[in-house]
């Protein structure tokens, strides 16, 4: 409005009849016509203060920024206020208890028999092993053997069987799936499961009422079609394991008998359970002499090196053992 007044004085000086009913513009460009030029109204006081602060903020943004891409550029990631520092700031370390406290009461008991840093012969881990089993079922005695093998290398990836003297201690059911003349003779030697054509009908309701399957060679190629569904269990008949057999019958009375597969896993160690702790450790022995021959006559050629680096002796629940290296 002030601006407006000035114009409109300048336009009565000038003689212009203009009012304050034209707009600024108007008596802008009727004043220009009259070969004067409008004046410039300069800012006010207030306006100018208020530009000044806008220019002051901007500045300090502008100097904020550039500070930042300093440090950014420099790595520091320091606080730079002390609100940040308090939040950044951490609280104290966690204490963490050692394995063996997190443990049960019951382990922690059957623990302290067991000495620490302590290589046994096999004799004592086994009859140890039959008073260090914390759990209230007849838990399995294992055997786990870390060798100086590649597994990567065909030649160098145990894979066997062993027949162990006394058994697993666990109920193994068989099943066989052979021509009908062979059906008879599996059934003598105590399989669970006998069949051909219906039995490919049980796999293809997924019914796998079975923990060892035993093949014909001629019968394997019908069971391509279920590689899938047994592969994954380990339940594929494999001649390695003696799972694909001419003499069916043989073959059941091995596996009910004890006969059981082992293999080297990606991280070169061997697992296996050599029976039950109700075994007692003179049965146990004997089913671990029969594995370590079998383990050492997988010894490959080409192996450079220790062929066994350590073993130990644990049940299923229970503390591990660390056993005298007898097979080198």
């Amino acid at each position: 409005m002030a601006k407006k007044a000035e114009l409109l004085e300048t336009a009565k000086e000038l003689g212009l009849e203009v009012t304050e009913k034209n707009t600024i513009a108007e008596i802008e460009a009727a004043i220009n016509d009259a070969g004067t030029e409008a004046p410039v109204a300069e800012p006010t006081e207030e306006k100018a203060a208020k530009a000044g602060k806008r220019s002051e903020k901007a500045q300090r943004e502008a100097e904020e920024k550039a500070e930042k891409e300093a440090r950014k550029e420099a790595g520091d990631t320091a606080p730079q206020s002390e609100e940040a520092e308090a939040n950044g700031k951490k609280g104290p370390k966690p204490t963490v208890r050692p394995l063996i406290e997190r443990r049960g009461k019951s382990y922690r008991k059957v623990a302290e028999l067991v000495e620490t840093g302590k290589v046994y012969s096999l004799a004592e881990a086994l009859e140890l092993a039959t008073k260090t089993n914390p759990a209230k079922f007849d838990a399995s005695v294992e055997v786990h053997v870390r060798l100086g093998v590649d597994p990567r290398q065909a030649d160098q990836n145990i894979r066997a069987t062993v027949s162990l003297p006394n058994g697993t201690g666990k109920v193994v059911r068989v099943a066989v799936f052979a021509p009908e003349a062979e059906h008879a003779a599996a059934k003598k030697a105590g399989a669970d499961v006998v069949g051909d054509e219906t039995f490919l009908k049980q796999l293809e309701k997924e019914d796998l009422n079975f923990d060892i399957l035993v093949a014909t060679p001629a019968y394997m190629p019908k069971l391509g079609k279920y590689a899938r569904l047994l592969g994954p269990r380990g339940l594929m008949p494999n001649p390695k394991s003696g799972t694909v057999a001419t003499d069916v019958a043989k073959a059941v009375t091995e596996a009910k008998a004890g006969k059981v597969e082992y293999r080297v896993d990606k991280q070169a160690i061997v697992h296996l359970a050599i029976g039950k702790v109700s075994f007692g450790a003179d049965k146990l022995a004997v089913n671990a002499k029969a594995f370590f021959d079998s383990l050492q006559s997988q010894k490959p050629t080409s192996l450079k090196g220790a062929y066994v680096k350590t073993v130990s002796i644990t049940t299923t629940m229970g503390p591990g053992i660390k056993v005298e290296n007898s097979v080198n």
